[in-house]
């Protein structure tokens, strides 16, 4: 009998005589793995969007009230006269509230009863490409924020270098707290594996006394490790989905309303499912090898 059969029947039979205490292990290494699941997918996403985002970053010239046409014209010559510009558009009053009732129809209402001009007009500015410097942009905002008739200068990557930043430091916290909960799992496979090898030791001790090879004395352990990992990686990855599939409808009609339609939210790909059913089976070998070195 080969090596890998031997300890694949052994690792069947102990997981069913210890399945009480195997659903400990069970149940860490699956919280471990939907943590890290989690946490890739929603960086994955976040990536995505602030990519999409930084694409499409935008200045936004908002006028005063009392901005006259002759506030307009200036504007508009610095804006025709920079080569970080693009391409630019007016965006009235009776426009900007058509916009806002489109992307937020539930504050419709709440706008019509702020008077006729409850939003203010604008100039949207698309910036040329190839992307202008961060400095020549900066030099732009400045310019037209100190212009008469200009109530403020909305950059949108601004917005995006802190989003980005605050996602590198969710980044770091959210990688050290999967390191910790896969740490975790790994050594209760490791414990769990040990009371088995507990249940065992007479048997152990038999097959160490007729000069049984190492393999056959480890190689139920690890296998059992292994199969622990493997269906924890795949009750996480079934558990992750079914969590996606139930929030998905809400998070992509937050993001319609934040930042437009078609907000791309998508799951884990099937590469990234793979890896994690990979590492889960890695883990519980670590936990398997861990315990089976006392197996002497």
């Amino acid at each position: 009998m080969s090596v890998l059969r031997y300890s694949t029947d052994e690792a069947a039979r102990s997981l069913w005589r210890g399945r009480r205490s195997n659903l400990l292990s069970l149940l860490t290494i699956t919280i471990a793995l939907f943590v890290l699941g989690g946490f890739l997918l929603v960086n994955a996403n976040v990536q995505r969007w602030i990519a999409r985002w930084t694409e499409a970053a935008e200045l936004s010239v908002y006028l005063a009230d009392e901005a006259t046409a002759g506030d307009r014209a200036a504007i508009e010559r610095v804006l025709s006269g920079s080569d970080s510009v693009g391409g630019r558009e007016f965006v009235g009053h009776e426009e900007a509230r058509r916009r806002f009732r489109r992307l937020f129809p539930d504050l419709a209402e709440a706008a019509d009863q702020l008077g006729d001009r409850p939003l203010p007009a604008s100039y949207e500015v698309r910036l040329a490409l190839p992307r202008p410097s961060d400095e020549a942009v900066a030099a732009l905002v400045r310019e037209l924020g100190g212009m008469r008739g200009v109530a403020d200068v909305r950059y949108d990557r601004r917005w995006i270098d802190r989003l980005v930043a605050l996602v590198e430091a969710g980044r770091v916290a959210g990688g050290f707290l999967a390191a910790v909960l896969v740490l975790a799992a790994a050594l209760t496979v490791a414990s769990v594996i040990r009371l088995a090898m507990q249940a065992r030791q007479q048997e152990v001790e038999i097959m160490h006394l007729v000069g049984a090879p190492l393999g056959f004395i480890r190689g139920p352990f690890v296998v059992e490790g292994i199969v622990h990992g493997g269906l924890g990686a795949l009750l996480a990855i079934s558990l992750l989905l079914a969590v996606y599939a139930a929030v998905r409808p809400a998070v992509a009609g937050w993001l319609a309303g934040v930042a437009g339609p078609d907000p791309a939210v998508t799951f884990l790909p099937w590469t990234a499912a793979v890896a994690l059913v990979a590492g889960g089976m890695l883990v519980g070998c670590a936990g398997g090898l861990i315990a089976a070195r006392t197996a002497r």
